[in-house]
């Protein structure tokens, strides 16, 4: 495959995700934005979570060993830091560490 198409296609990717990001705030930099884009601003983050908790959750096979512990556990350590400190970033990728930590056997488990 030739580096120049590549190159290319990692400049369109950058290019859209960064239009989509920005267009929002250009759009309605002096206005309030309409009842619909206010609900998915309220409610789109929590939707996409629960999609996302339910897609890595959806082949963990809980007849062979070790029965889908780390993964389960790895939700149960998101839930509890985020009840505790309420940040999504901070729970999301210790809950990450955490379930490397147990895939990888750096807790001896």
């Amino acid at each position: 495959m030739d580096n120049t198409y590549l190159w290319w296609a990692i400049l369109v990717m950058i290019f859209v995700n960064f239009t989509t990001r920005v267009l929002p705030f250009l759009l309605y930099r002096d206005r309030i934005p309409p009842a619909p884009i206010r609900f998915l601003e309220g409610y789109f983050p929590p939707v996409i979570m629960t999609i996302l908790v339910f897609y890595s959750l959806k082949d963990i096979d809980l007849h062979t060993t070790p029965y889908g512990i780390y993964e389960i556990s790895a939700v149960a350590v998101t839930i509890i830091l985020h009840l505790i400190f309420k940040n999504f970033l901070l729970s999301i990728f210790a809950a990450t560490l955490f379930y490397m930590g147990l895939k990888q056997g750096w807790f001896g488990i």
